[in-house]
């Protein structure tokens, strides 16, 4: 990261690029600092961490038990595979002239299309890890005369959770990505990280608001990337001691 500032402050500095284009690295991180402190910026910030958290916890109520059911039922699981197939690589920015038809409010757009992305990861993580789930014990809980339901949750989620929170953990990237993307693609909105890029870029002098916002965007998905990361680690760390790796 060193490295990549020093370059960009080079070219800028030299004149290789014109400044109205690529800033100085130095100009771009002065200009986030000055946005950290700035009321509004941050009234951007809490709004789209605000849609993102609600558009993620949307997935997750959504993908795990759905996950739970296709993964403990090959059958149900084998019939909407097409369909499953066929939704998850439509793109979530695509539908957004769709979404758009049927929702006016903005936050409720980006919550719609993050949940749709984010549902994804998390859904398909939770049905392999249930058809992973090691059969002894299933079979076990079967033989003391437990039920589907109660074999479900005392044994195969349990199992299940460490892999769930990996997708979680992935699914609140692509979240935060989706979020941000739908702000500066379709418009319209008063608050976001995304409107405030897109109205800064209107204005060809502010290069180094638009590339200090952006860098602030990519910030907030590292740290919260970090913070999954950190809690995945701390909830299941017999997991990760059983696959050899240190917590």
């Amino acid at each position: 990261m060193l490295v990549f500032l020093l370059i960009g402050e080079v070219i800028g500095r030299i004149g290789l690029v014109d400044r109205s284009y690529l800033p100085p690295a130095s100009s771009v991180l002065a200009r986030a600092g000055g946005l950290l402190t700035d009321g509004g910026f941050l009234q951007d910030v809490a709004w789209t961490l605000k849609v993102w958290a609600v558009g993620l916890l949307i997935a997750v109520v959504i993908a795990v038990p759905v996950g739970l059911l296709l993964g403990s039922l090959p059958v149900v699981n084998s019939a909407v595979r097409v369909l499953i197939e066929f939704l998850r690589p439509i793109p979530a920015v695509a539908l957004i002239p769709l979404v758009i038809l049927m929702i006016a409010d903005q936050a409720q757009i980006e919550q719609t299309l993050a949940a749709y992305a984010a549902m994804w990861p998390i859904l398909i993580n939770t049905v392999y890890a249930v058809g992973d789930v090691d059969p002894v014990p299933r079979e076990m809980a079967r033989s003391f005369g437990l039920g589907r339901a109660v074999i479900l949750a005392r044994v195969a989620l349990p199992s299940v959770a460490p892999f769930v929170a990996t997708g979680i953990r992935v699914a609140s990237s692509i979240a935060l990505i989706v979020t941000i993307s739908t702000e500066l693609t379709a418009g319209g909105g008063e608050h976001g990280i995304g409107i405030f890029i897109l109205n800064a870029s209107s204005d060809a002098t502010h290069a180094d608001v638009v590339f200090a916002a952006a860098g602030i965007a990519g910030l907030l998905g590292y740290l919260i990337d970090v913070t999954m990361r950190t809690i995945e680690r701390r909830l299941f760390r017999w997991h990760y001691e059983r696959l050899g790796r240190a917590s």
